[in-house]
């Protein structure tokens, strides 16, 4: 009877499909990827799910499976595979992905709230005091991270009403999205906006930024960031029924629903927008092309319902206005997770000796204060210097793009590439084994490893070969300056490590004791 009881409380097949679809897939994906290679994005979408998602997702399910007792995350995963040095280095520059990523939402959370309030992106147009509309806004992302530090700092226990509102709301723009594409093209019988006119619309991009050969394999990142945040997905393995069989069908059914519905809703998109007249403006940049899109839609509903012109825009208005509303609810919640969520995951994960006693302290709320207002710091720094480093607004949102999908990805090398020393291990239990062949996981490994690098690369020097350094600069900013960062810090705390710990109170106190050199060499060859 228990038995049955506790397979009752199990994860199936059909709850863990949603769960995997949930976490990951984003509405707005689609429409960048329109925005930036057209329907040729298609095929860049494929590439990241077969040579990225599938095999990737199955690594971290073996690695979830094999460290599901360890409250660390990532870290327990690479230090479990390599060892202390690797995991702290790569899970700093896990943490400071996050930290690259508060600075570019925050930012494209402004033009959410000018979507929400105007009904379009006022943004471009903002000046204050002598300031430009990219150092306004910058001014007002500031603004935006220190309350909501500030707010965080003092317990988010209700936050989570508000994220779990704004995930109605963006599951309903889905809906509502396709809908309307579907009933303009009947209007339309079946004549496409952007017409699909062979091969040459699949393979060539309409945005002129995208032709050359470096600037296409660049999208590949794009790509790779649609399905990021698989890895979140492995822990809970330990609580899926039959997961030998179980985890892997429902990874692959994920990502064949995935990758339909990106390359369905990518083609919807050209339903109702013509690429070069409602895109093609100098205008319209990463941070609004979404609401510009939405608007565009609401326009033709407006038409295919016999509305008059000023009719059909306000439609286009209120689309853009509930758009605006969907991502300034999910953006709040988001915000208010991300600025305390990973630090503690990362202070919970690491040794305590490796960092400085004030950035491990919890306040009474039980929340790593010190290390969140050190985060808001490093974080409005960078929105600062970005925001009056000279670029227009277009450029400046095509940066902070960079900077996310370049930060998100970097993490994934360390995890791809301590697969193959995992594997090696032999004193490890492995519930779940899907690369039952060493040789075949290694040479797995090396594939995926190489496509995420691949991607990352050619992101980074892309706009050096057309001069633009600052861009350049900003995009690789983020894992090499955290990396040097994660590896400076390990350096100078890790004599620390020759030093027992006790806990005490609740804290993790050193205790400078004499150690027997031959203890602590056997020590050291069991970790590793």
């Amino acid at each position: 009877m228990d038995g049955q009881q506790d397979q009752s409380k199990k994860i199936m097949y059909g709850s863990l499909v949603l769960m995997i679809f949930s976490s990951i897939f984003g509405f707005s994906n689609s429409i960048t990827a329109f925005y930036q290679m057209g329907y040729s994005s298609v095929i860049w979408y494929v590439i990241a799910a077969l040579a990225f998602f599938l095999p990737a997702a199955l690594m971290f399910a073996e690695y979830g499976a094999s460290f599901k007792a360890a409250s660390g995350g990532i870290y327990s995963w690479l230090k479990g595979s390599t060892n202390e040095k690797v995991a702290f280095i790569g899970t700093f520059i896990w943490l400071a992905s996050w930290m690259v990523w508060l600075v570019s939402s925050t930012q494209f959370f402004i033009v959410s709230v000018s979507t929400m309030i105007f009904g379009k992106d006022e943004t471009q147009y903002w000046s204050f005091a002598g300031l430009s509309s990219t150092q306004v806004v910058g001014i007002l992302g500031i603004m935006f991270i220190l309350l909501v530090t500030f707010i965080a700092v003092h317990g988010v226990d209700k936050i989570a009403k508000v994220a779990s509102i704004g995930g109605v709301f963006a599951f309903a723009i889905s809906i509502l999205f396709s809908l309307f594409s579907i009933i303009v093209l009947i209007a339309h019988h079946g004549v496409l906006a952007e017409e699909i006119t062979g091969l040459k619309s699949l393979t060539v991009s309409p945005n002129a930024n995208f032709n050359s050969p470096i600037e296409v394999i660049s999208f590949l990142v794009y790509a790779i960031f649609a399905y990021a945040g698989l890895e979140t997905t492995s822990g809970v393995i330990d609580s899926v029924h039959k997961p030998e069989k179980t985890f892997p069908k429902a990874i692959i059914t994920a990502m064949a629903l995935m990758t339909f519905l990106y390359i369905f809703m990518i083609v919807m998109c050209g339903f109702s927008t013509n690429w070069t007249a409602i895109l093609g403006s100098k205008n319209v940049n990463l941070a609004n092309c979404e609401y510009i899109l939405i608007n565009n839609l609401g326009v033709e509903v407006g038409k295919v319902f016999g509305l008059s012109s000023v009719g059909a825009v306000k439609i286009g208005s209120l689309f853009s206005h509930f758009a605006g509303l969907t991502d300034v609810l999910t953006g709040i919640g988001a915000a208010f997770v991300m600025v305390y969520s990973p630090i503690k995951s990362f202070i919970l994960g690491s040794d305590s000796r490796l960092l400085p006693e004030k950035l491990t302290a919890l306040n009474k709320k039980g929340m790593p204060a010190n290390a969140m207002w050190l985060q808001a710091t490093i974080v409005c720094t960078i929105m600062f210097f970005i925001a009056f480093g000279g670029d227009a607004a277009n450029q400046f949102y095509t940066v902070l793009m960079d900077m996310m999908n370049v930060s998100s990805a970097a993490p994934y090398l360390f995890l791809i590439g301590a697969f193959p020393f995992f594997k090696m291990k032999k004193n490890i239990d492995r519930p779940f084994v899907f690369y039952k062949n060493k040789t075949f996981a290694v040479v797995v490994s090396i594939i995926v490893w190489l496509v995420v690098a691949t991607g990352i690369i050619f992101t980074c020097i892309e706009p050096i070969f057309s001069h633009d350094y600052s861009t350049a600069f900003w995009t690789a900013f983020g894992p090499v300056f955290f990396g040097i960062v994660g590896w400076t810090i390990y350096a100078c705390s890790e004599k620390k490590l020759s030093m027992p710990y006790v806990e005490a109170r609740g804290q993790l106190e050193v205790v400078p004791i004499e150690i027997d050199e031959s203890e602590e060499d056997s020590k050291d060859s069991h970790d590793l």
